[in-house]
This record gives C-alpha cells, structure tokens and sequence, in this order.
C-alpha cells in the first residue's frame, strides 16, 4: 500500500517497526550470549545502583508487564540474583533488590552491554543523536496524548 497524503505517517510507523525489531534483535541476541533472558536484564540493569525498589516501582520503570514480572523475579530468586522481602513499614508492598551476587553480575553485563550498543550508535554524531532523541520523545508524547484521550 503506497501512502498517501491522507496516510503520509504509513512509512514511518514502518520505519519505526523495522528499527524497533533491528534493535531488539541486536540487544537481545548480546544479553543472551551475557547468560539472561532480555526481561532478566532489564529488571537487573534497573536495581543496579539502587538499594532497591516496590515491585510497583519496578514494574513502572522497566519494559515489563506486571505479569510477566512476576515470573522473571522469581527465576531471577532462583538464580540468587534479587531478593525479594515485604516491609514492615508497608505490608502490602513488596521490596526487590539486587543481591550481592546480583551486585556482581550487574557490574560485570550493564558495562558489557553498553559498550555492545555504544558500538551500534558510533556512526551517529551528537547532534544526530540529540536530534533522534527529540524527535521519538515528540512522538512517544503525542501517542500517550492520544492515549489518555481515547481512555
């Protein structure tokens, strides 16, 4: 279907779709190969130099559904890599946080993995980068306008 002036946003929600799969296939197959599943490395690279955070805090700053992380924090528990404990202050929350072996590990994969995209982004100047930037955090505002007004 060739866009036309009424639909002129066609080929960029194709662009963005291909750019979004390119890119997670490259950050997926590099966090594999470092030993996690994409989710595991979200949820450890956001604990990582943090004392911890509410599972509701975790959920909102992560790429992760609640359900889903549910999961992916019990596995990571298994693995011995986050603790997760129910404060006394707030019974009905609960804390997660990176154990010391879970320390560990984010020191050694979060440097690995960023010099593994840093070499993605390497052909971009700043001004490029800057000017990426801007233009998703436009569009990504206009969508959740739009969101809220459909709610």
């Amino acid at each position: 279907m060739t866009a036309t002036p009424a639909h002129r946003f066609l080929p960029v929600i194709r662009e963005l779709a291909r750019t979004y799969q390119v890119f997670e296939q490259l950050s997926g197959n590099h966090i594999r190969e470092l030993g996690l599943t994409p989710p595991q490395f979200d949820v450890i690279a956001t604990l990582g130099n943090t004392s911890g955070m509410s599972c509701k805090l975790l959920s909102e700053k992560t790429l992760i559904t609640k359900g889903t992380l549910t999961g992916v924090v019990d596995r990571l528990i298994d693995k011995g890599l986050v603790s997760r404990r129910i404060p006394d202050e707030d019974r009905r929350s609960v804390f997660i946080a990176l154990t010391a072996e879970g320390e560990a590990l984010f020191a050694r994969v979060f440097p690995a993995h960023l010099d593994h995209m840093q070499k993605l982004f390497d052909t971009f100047s700043e001004t490029e980068l800057e000017q990426i930037q801007h233009m998703l955090a436009r569009l990504r505002t206009g969508l959740d306008t739009a969101r809220k007004t459909a709610s």
